[in-house]
């Protein structure tokens, strides 16, 4: 059965899902993980997520699916990734993580 991904919504046909990697749990709340719920997003959505915020933002804000799907700093990678059926982008972690 394909799986939806729960960030960008796009289905991952079944064919896609033998990569191991290409869907991958999220903790809605990192270092929180015994207790913090979680989300299956593709890989690039997951990869997207952890190089614009920072582990302490997604605990405090974006501790819900939909607030990360709503957040400013998504919408164009959002409407971009819907278009496409890549499993794999090239990401470069924001300067301001990367600060953090």
């Amino acid at each position: 059965m394909p799986t939806t991904c729960a960030l960008c919504r796009r289905v991952i046909p079944d064919e896609r899902i033998a990569d191991p990697q290409a869907l991958q749990e999220h903790h809605l709340r990192p270092e929180e993980r015994a207790t913090s719920p979680t989300v299956m997003l593709c890989r690039p959505c997951h990869e997207q997520i952890h190089a614009l915020f920072t582990n302490e933002e997604l605990r405090e804000a974006y501790d819900e699916i939909e607030s990360l799907r709503s957040a400013d700093r998504l919408q164009g990678y959002i409407e971009w990734i819907r278009g496409t059926e890549t499993l794999e982008i090239s990401v470069e972690t924001s300067r301001r993580v990367r600060e953090r």
